[in-house]
């Protein structure tokens, strides 16, 4: 099942795409950590096999993010062999965590901005986690998987000056407006299956740049799972990014950030395809 919310900034209205691709008014007020807290998946599954739900025209609507006011937004850095090399690093023994500013999460159609000052924009791919029940201090990877209401495309936006060359933690490099284009769809686990098993491809102004599988992450979604709840709770509507693969402007010949102008393409098997237009904030 996709979920997804449709509308201008703010007034964004929560359908759900059938398997004919009509999208259909859910009859909830928003889709958020309280929807899928309280069985919101479930009900909406019961009333659209049921019929039950009014067909919503949308053509020319924009697409929002799929999960409204995500608690927080964990992300996993040098989670992909090929991209840690890329960057000079060696592969972690454990997960490197950080943190996004939830405020940034935008549309998977939404402008991305340069801020101000930069000179390394850059861009990465990754499989968004959806948290669907509240999971702290998990024992095994089946209570991990069974935490996750679903998964979506997501680009890490970054800026690497920020982040890499201007002290202090990650979290400044990675937080600034604009830097998590999310969706268009949240897609419930049932439907996505092996999460290891999906294909990550991102291209730039039409040039390919990044092409994996999340087979080749060094911790897979499981374990990401478990081990983020032995060191925060996660609530209902969080997301984590799991990394990103080889191909990023940091790590290619002559370093080609993004600039305005510049058109951002991603996709993920089964979890639909994100387009981003780069502006100058």
């Amino acid at each position: 099942m996709k979920l997804l919310r449709v509308g201008p900034v703010g007034q964004e209205r929560p359908v759900v795409m059938d398997a004919s691709g009509t999208l259909r008014d859910i009859g909830e007020p928003e889709i958020d950590g309280a929807f899928l807290a309280s069985g919101g998946v479930a009900r909406v599954r019961d009333a659209l096999e049921r019929g039950d739900l009014p067909v919503v025209d949308a053509a020319g609507l924009r697409v929002g993010a799929p999960i409204a006011r995500p608690g927080k937004v964990v992300c996993i850095g040098l989670n992909y062999r090929d991209h840690a090399a890329e960057s000079g690093a060696e592969p972690p023994a454990e997960p490197v965590v950080f943190m996004k500013a939830a405020n940034i999460v935008i549309g998977p159609y939404d402008e991305v901005l340069v801020p101000r000052g930069s000179v390394k924009t850059d861009w990465e791919v990754e499989l968004a986690v959806v948290i669907g029940r509240r999971a702290r201090y998990l024992d095994s990877r089946d209570e991990a998987l069974d935490a996750i209401a679903g998964y979506a495309i997501s680009n890490d936006v970054s800026e690497r000056e920020f982040q890499l060359e201007r002290g202090g933690q990650w979290d400044k490099g990675k937080s600034c407006e604009t830097f998590n284009p999310l969706g268009p769809w949240l897609v419930t686990a049932d439907e996505v299956g092996d999460p290891q098993s999906l294909g990550l491809r991102l291209w730039v102004n039409g040039e390919p740049r990044q092409d994996g599988g999340t087979k080749d992450m060094i911790f897979d979604v499981a374990e990401i799972v478990r081990y983020l709840s032995r060191f925060m709770v996660l609530e209902p509507g969080d997301v984590i990014n799991t990394g990103t693969p080889a191909g990023v402007a940091m790590g290619m010949p002559g370093q080609p950030y993004l600039r305005a102008g510049d058109v951002m393409e991603l996709e993920i098997d089964g979890l639909g395809r994100q387009r981003q237009t780069v502006g100058q904030a």
